[in-house]
């Protein structure tokens, strides 16, 4: 049977992929490289990056700043955890904004627009691993995803 599936799938297909536990139902299912999007400067990030340094989880690092996420992106996350979680309220960038702009945020689709125009506006960090999105630094709830992997 494996022989099969060898054909079918890539050599390191299994390396991706991993069963759910009952022991575990709410970590992280892909063992996928797992991306981690934000800004250099931001705190709540450098956080995170330290916090995942610390206990050896590999991840690659894309920045807001160099290569801003795409419209198609955003509908995915805006999806997995809703739009009004993705718009960071309490940062400068909204700060910024007159009230026309903030007052436009209505939908999920005003919200993306936005988002796509200024990615400083989104959240941090966004955690990418496969269909699982983390939006944000809790360590309690990294603990939970991450420190077992």
């Amino acid at each position: 049977m494996r022989d099969a599936w060898e054909r079918v799938l890539p050599a390191r297909a299994s390396l991706y992929f991993r069963p759910r536990t009952k022991r575990n139902p709410g970590r992280m299912e892909s063992t996928q490289p797992m991306r981690v999007h934000g800004i250099v400067n931001c705190d709540t990030v450098r956080r995170a990056r330290a916090w995942l340094g610390e206990r050896g989880v590999d991840y690659a690092w894309v920045d807001f700043r160099k290569q801003p996420p795409t419209v198609e992106q955003l509908r995915r996350w805006a999806r997995s955890v809703g739009w009004d979680a993705l718009v960071n309220r309490r940062g400068t960038t909204w700060r910024s904004l007159d009230d026309a702009h903030r007052a436009a945020v209505r939908d999920e689709a005003s919200a993306i627009a936005l988002m796509h125009e200024r990615p400083t506006l989104i959240r941090r960090p966004v955690v990418e691993m496969g269909a699982d999105i983390v939006v944000g630094f809790d360590e309690n709830d990294y603990a939970r995803r991450f420190e077992a992997r």
